[in-house]
Order: structure tokens, then C-alpha cells, then sequence
């Protein structure tokens, strides 16, 4: 969020909201961001509370999951919400690519793990896989980070043995997927 606000004119709150997608308390809240969903679940409830939020023009994105088995996961949820949107392999030339900044050159960002390894991927998930759903009109509503850590690049973008690299691509992402769900 600090990064958001530094390179954008958006006004952040200072700290995340942790909510419940059973509860109307999510439809205050136009873009979501989970992480580590190789392991979700909904309720038929939340199913449907889903559905909603993303019928009344709400985003998400869904980032630090990686491998067959939590990739697998992931989809049982996910259909859940959306039994018959097909899911799909984001072009280079997308538009939530090219928001503000050009990320049609695209990496796998590592944890923070990285420092020590110099291994890129976690598990089976060598290589990085950039998903969506969309709606009806072709808007991209739910925005797949697999076999990558955009937040860690985040949360450690101040220490000197993170490469840059990383965390500049991270940002860059963040912030095309932010301001794409807040315009399209």
C-alpha cells in the first residue's frame, strides 16, 4: 500500500482489511488482493457473495501459489464461484498489462526464500503463469499470479539482497492491476 501510494495518485488506506467473502462487508471493497489460495474453499454462501462482488464490478487478484497440487486447489474454489467462465492464458499485448506502465516483458518473481537459494520457483511451479476470468463484457475480474510472489517483491523491496528487478516488475503489476480494476 505504501508502494501504491508513492507511485500513484490513489488514496490507500495505510494498512490492509482482512475480509469475509460471506459477508456484505466485501462489496465495500472494489479490489481484492489473496494470497497462498493453493489451499481456499467457499461455502455455497461465499460462492454466491463472490459471484456478486464481481457482478457489481469488483476485482481480484490472487498471487503466491505455486504447483500442480495447489494450482488444482485453487481451480476447485474457483469453480465454485464461476462453474462455467473458462479460465485463460493472458497475452503480452493484454491492456491490464499496459495500464500505466508496459509489462509485456515478464519474469517469475521468487520469494524472498531467493536471497539464500537463487531458485526462482517453489515446488513444481517453474514456470510463471499469468491467468484470468473474465465477465460477460470481456473485463478481467479475476487477475492469477501462479507460480510467482508478487508480495514478497513487495514486502521486501527495502532489502539490498532482493534484486530490484523483482520488486520492479512486482510494482509494475500491482499497480496495472490496481488501476485496471478501478477503470475498466
Amino acid at each position: 500500500m505504501q508502494g501504491v501510494s508513492r507511485l500513484t495518485r490513489l488514496d490507500v488506506r495505510p494498512i490492509e482489511e482482512v475480509v469475509d467473502p460471506g459477508t456484505e462487508e466485501l462489496f465495500d471493497w472494489p479490489w481484492l488482493y489473496a494470497v497462498e489460495v493453493g489451499s481456499w474453499d467457499f461455502t455455497p454462501e461465499e460462492a454466491r457473495n463472490m459471484r456478486d462482488f464481481f457482478a457489481k464490478g469488483g476485482f481480484l487478484m490472487v498471487d503466491d501459489f505455486h504447483g500442480t497440487f495447489e494450482w488444482e486447489t485453487f481451480q476447485e474454489g474457483l469453480r465454485k464461484i464461476f462453474p462455467d467462465r473458462p479460465l485463460e492464458d493472458l497475452r503480452d499485448d493484454d491492456p491490464i498489462f499496459h495500464v500505466i506502465a508496459d509489462t509485456s516483458e515478464r519474469i517469475q518473481v521468487p520469494n524472498v526464500g531467493y536471497i539464500n537459494s537463487h531458485r526462482t520457483y517453489e515446488r513444481d511451479g517453474v514456470i510463471p503463469q499469468w491467468r484470468a476470468i473474465r465477465d460477460d463484457q470481456g473485463r478481467i475480474v479475476v487477475a492469477i499470479c501462479h507460480n510467482m510472489d508478487l508480495g514478497d517483491a513487495w514486502e521486501w523491496a527495502d532489502n539490498p539482497y532482493y534484486p530490484e528487478r523483482f520488486t520492479s516488475l512486482a510494482y509494475r503489476i500491482g499497480v496495472n492491476y490496481i488501476m485496471y480494476g478501478m477503470t475498466h
